[in-house]
């Protein structure tokens, strides 16, 4: 069997296997968003924070909530690593620097889980576990919390309530996460993912000299890490360490791991505004992008240019011969398209457009099928975007599911769109016109510019992934960085609830003769056009100055 063909078999059997889950897993979903039934766990974690869940909240409040869980968050998991040194099962690891343990607890709060570190020569199994692992969990339920919030506007009339934040938590932690992550990593375990909590020990002899690792429990946080869409690694060498990832089999299953929640969500939208119809139009868009995606990686990966290419099969530079280019490329773009980070290979190494798609996939707001929540909801902005468009066209006021799109939505929405690019390209124009962030670069150039753009725009979009021969260990980059993600992650859900707050207080409009069908594929074509252009547009200055110019070169 030829690389080729391997590479379409393992794409034909990953899409079999998340259409096969998609009706259950995301009617499962909307029933655990729509249930009055408080599990008697749940009823104790209501009690042991204080926090009624059955009071309903504005979208102001619904945001206190959302605030205030992730400021504590961010402030234990800074307090955890500053104290590592003098915690049991610290390795002997030391306390992180500030800056370090500034840009780390940012990072794993906001979803990002962007390391500016090596996980296996810096955090114990304390840091690990009960910081990383836990915030992995807590950060991807707040994702589907806020998602929820926004149906719920798009689903409610008259009333401005969007549920109650710490009912959506707890729920999307207890009923959603921790049954299918326990599941996972049993899966993982069998397929050869260590799981213990040994010491450092030596494993050989390597040149002369002892080579050294230290175990840990891998398989259950790999398990969450992608299925959150989150992507830390417990190694530096994130899923392309063996101990993280071993076989053919077990990387499908981990790509499967980080699709499988967010094409899910579509379903439960459907579900919960009443049309599922609505969610396959959604789930259309983003199938369509994601496929895409998926075969131009393809293409410039197993294109041959000379003699090395052709004796490789491709473009074998910086991918694990046990996945080879069509798992590489697969996971490549799943985990740029959601807000993954995870990497099986190194995106640096790919080829020059191979290297530019993965930063594509994050400049589109990772929508296709996005991160764990945040994906369903930034794709329904671009909707409110899309039908706005539409009734530019007509001269007539634009509608979604029965909801006028006024003057207010729009701004909300415009405003959620403008929050990454600015963050992204504005910080990478300071790094480069700057003497010090310069010198973190391995490479000059378009690929060198390619590393600083890379990092900004995976900080911002809370992605993680990074492009590799960048230093980002300084305090510039620690610092610059973790305020990247801080605003790219919470000053957009500040635009999503309180356009949810502005939804849920109308009353619904019946649909009449003139009212655009947001079902049929008409809308599905105008959302990834919409989508692409509006990327094409911000973006495009600076991808030929970067991954563009070194493709073409």
């Amino acid at each position: 069997m030829g690389p080729i063909t391997a590479g379409v078999l393992q794409l034909v059997a990953l899409t079999g296997a998340l259409a096969l889950v998609h009706i259950p897993l995301g009617n499962h979903l909307a029933r655990v968003y729509s249930s009055r039934r408080h599990l008697r766990i749940e009823q104790w974690i209501y009690k042991g924070i204080g926090a009624d869940p059955d009071t309903e909240m504005t979208w102001t409040a619904y945001l206190r909530g959302v605030l205030a869980f992730s400021a504590v968050g961010v402030l234990f998991l800074y307090g955890l690593q500053r104290l590592q040194g003098v915690l049991p099962g610290s390795l002997g690891f030391d306390a992180i620097d500030p800056d370090q343990a500034f840009n780390t607890a940012v990072s794993f709060v906001t979803n990002t889980n962007w390391q500016s570190y090596y996980g296996e020569q810096a955090m114990g199994h304390v840091v690990q576990t009960a910081g990383l692992a836990v915030q992995n969990f807590v950060s991807a339920a707040v994702g589907m919390a806020v998602a929820v919030a926004l149906v719920r506007g798009f689903a409610r009339s008259r009333s401005g309530e969007l549920g109650n934040f710490w009912s959506d938590l707890v729920r999307g932690v207890v009923r959603v996460l921790l049954p299918l992550a326990f599941v996972a990593a049993v899966v993982l375990v069998a397929c050869g993912v260590i799981q213990n909590f040994s010491g450092i020990h030596e494993v050989g002899q390597f040149m002369g000299g002892s080579q050294q690792w230290n175990g840990g429990a891998v398989a259950s946080q790999e398990a969450i890490k992608e299925l959150g869409t989150n992507g830390g690694g417990y190694f530096n060498a994130n899923s392309a360490h063996p101990f993280e990832n071993p076989t053919p089999f077990s990387n499908l299953f981990e790509i499967f791991l980080i699709l499988v929640v967010p094409f899910s969500l579509p379903r439960a939208f459907g579900v919960m505004v009443g049309s599922v119809r609505q969610g396959y139009a959604i789930l259309a868009a983003m199938g369509t992008i994601w496929l895409g995606f998926v075969a131009l990686m393809m293409w410039t990966e197993f294109s041959h240019h000379g003699p090395a290419f052709d004796l490789a099969g491709g473009a074998m530079e910086g991918k694990e011969v046990r996945f080879g280019i069509g798992g590489s490329s697969i996971f490549a773009v799943s985990t740029t398209l959601t807000s993954t980070g995870a990497v099986d290979s190194f995106h640096s190494s790919f080829t020059g457009l191979g290297g530019g798609i993965t930063l594509l996939g994050m400049m589109l707001g990772e929508i296709a099928p996005g991160g764990v929540g945040s994906g369903l909801y930034g794709m329904l902005i671009m909707a409110v975007i899309a039908v706005f468009i539409a009734g530019l066209m007509v001269g007539r006021t634009p509608e979604y599911l029965g909801k006028k799109i006024g003057t207010r939505e729009i701004k909300l929405a415009a405003l959620y769109i403008l929050v990454t690019p600015a963050l992204a390209l504005v910080l990478t124009a300071f790094a480069m016109a700057l003497p010090t962030p310069a010198h973190s670069m391995t490479n000059s150039g378009a690929h060198g510019f390619s590393e600083i753009l890379y990092a900004y725009t995976s900080a911002a979009n809370n992605n993680g992934s990074a492009f590799a021969g960048l230093n980002a260990d300084t305090q510039w980059f620690n610092s610059t960085l973790g305020l990247a993600m801080l605003f790219g992650r919470f000053v957009p859900i500040v635009f999503v609830l309180a356009l949810a707050g502005s939804l849920a207080r109308q009353t619904p409009v019946p649909a009449t003769a003139g009212t655009l069908r947001t079902e049929k594929p008409l809308f599905t074509g105008l959302l990834v056009g919409a989508i692409l252009i509006i990327t094409g547009l911000t973006y495009f200055p600076a991808l030929a100055l970067g991954p563009l110019a070194e493709g073409l070169a």
